[in-house]
């Protein structure tokens, strides 16, 4: 693969990879919904029902109707923040080595555009990269 030296990151924590304006999708499993309702002290059916919508068989988190921002987007400290960081969804505690962004170093930069922590930051190897890919 093109990445095969390795990659810099480091999260700025801006919530970038969080917002819209586009409508996203934020995939969460069975076992991390049940981890998601003791973090909030919530019942998993209130948390399908407050927080998730369906897809089939499958959940992601809501977005605001609005901004399309994750509904656990919140300002925090001035700024914006996850309010679930510690139980955040795999797909979000890979950002950004998901397939689609490692297609290519054009995909790579791209994603760079909305991201500020892309090519900055700590090396991550390509061995590492491929662990996080799997997870």
């Amino acid at each position: 693969p093109w990445y095969i030296a390795g990659l810099h990151f480091e999260c700025t924590q801006c919530g970038n990879c969080c917002s819209g304006p586009e409508e996203g999708v934020i995939w969460i499993s069975k076992s991390q919904i049940n981890r998601l309702a003791d973090f909030l002290g919530q019942s998993v059916e209130d948390v399908r029902k407050k927080h998730l919508r369906k897809f089939g068989f499958r959940c992601s988190i809501k977005e605001n109707p609005h901004t399309k921002d994750c509904i656990f987007l919140v300002g925090i400290k001035g700024s914006k923040g996850c309010a679930i960081y510690d139980v955040r969804p795999t797909q979000c505690r890979t950002w950004p080595f998901w397939p689609s962004n490692l297609r290519s170093p054009d995909d790579w930069n791209r994603a760079a555009q909305k991201c500020p922590g892309i090519n900055k930051g700590k090396l991550y190897t390509f061995d590492e990269i491929e662990k996080i890919k799997k997870m």
